[in-house]
């Protein structure tokens, strides 16, 4: 499953990609992913001593008789709620499509970590790079490929609402590229950052090593809505948005009412409101006292829990 996905992994960068001015030995040139030079194998268990495209560390943060985690280390952290939206939306419709028995085998890549990185370096989206059949592609052709086999699928099986959305945000993005990437800007952040660096830089006649773009760099993912370029954008109307301001507000204070995240919000409210002491992660819910009580909860799809309104009701 895990060799079907990397060339889809790779070449997401293309409307994922949140852009960066990388500094080299050979100068400052901008790419378009801020991971790709930072991979350095396709699949490992490793995270830190050599950064693969996919963990496999086994931490299900579930019951690991029944789950498995997909950890995908090399994907940018988007600002955009467009590019976000597909990013993880789209690996759901491609686990969907694995998990039916659908295969994706000719789409295999010679050098996963190579391409990566001369991808990254292609702003216009063309350069090609070798399958392990022989054949090249550009990382546009191989995304127009899998997104045939999505709208396949589709045509025959059907996605959820929200996995639907996710594909045809999709769809709409390649489509922008393959006309002209650059009027992608109010959905994808790499084209969005490089058409600010650019602007600036032409209007004061600076190098791309001039350490004013480098802030600029940074400023664009300044997450308080009151600073950073993105989220001037916004404000200005040049970003399409997916959800809005009173949607995010809420989702800051209320947990998601269908998942195992409503059980530990409870929780921690209740705890909280009693002046306990207590420890939460991924499956436990704990009462640091005397008693040292714990739940555990192992099911993600799992809202409501007799023993957890019993540990609530004690606190």
């Amino acid at each position: 499953m895990l060799g079907a996905l990397l060339p889809f992994l790779v070449t997401r960068q293309i409307f994922a990609g949140a852009g960066k001015l990388l500094r080299t030995t050979r100068g400052v040139r901008f790419t378009m992913s801020q991971r790709a030079e930072h991979i350095w194998e396709g699949v490992s268990s490793a995270t830190t001593r050599s950064r693969p495209i996919v963990n496999t560390r086994d931490e299900p943060h579930a019951d690991a008789a029944l789950y498995r985690r997909l950890h995908v280390i090399a994907g940018d952290s988007n600002m955009s709620e467009i590019a976000g939206y597909a990013k993880v939306g789209v690996v759901g419709a491609l686990l969907q499509m694995l998990e039916e028995g659908h295969e994706f085998r000719a789409l295999d890549l010679e050098n996963p970590i190579r391409a990566i990185r001369e991808i990254s370096s292609d702003p216009t989206c063309r350069r090609r790079v070798r399958l392990a059949n022989g054949r090249e592609l550009s990382a546009l052709d191989i995304q127009w490929e899998y997104l045939d086999k999505a709208t396949q699928y589709a045509r025959a099986h059907g996605f959820p609402p929200v996995i639907d959305r996710a594909v045809r945000m999709w769809e709409g993005m390649l489509a922008g590229i393959e006309k002209d990437p650059m009027t992608l800007a109010s959905q994808v952040d790499w084209v969005a950052k490089w058409q600010l660096i650019e602007a600036y830089r032409a209007r004061h006649d600076l190098a791309l090593s001039d350490p004013r773009l480098a802030m600029m760099d940074l400023s664009y993912h300044d997450i308080n809505p009151a600073r950073g370029l993105y989220n001037l954008l916004v404000r200005r109307g040049k970003i399409e948005r997916v959800v809005d301001d009173a949607a995010i507000a809420q989702a800051m204070t209320k947990a998601p009412a269908t998942t195992r995240a409503r059980l530990r919000g409870e929780f921690i409210r209740a705890a909280k409101a009693a002046g306990r002491d207590f420890t939460v992660d991924w499956v436990h819910l704990k009462v640091n006292d005397q008693a040292q009580r714990t739940v555990l909860c192992k099911d993600p799809f799992v809202h409501t829990d007799p023993r957890v309104d019993r540990l609530i009701a004690g606190l």
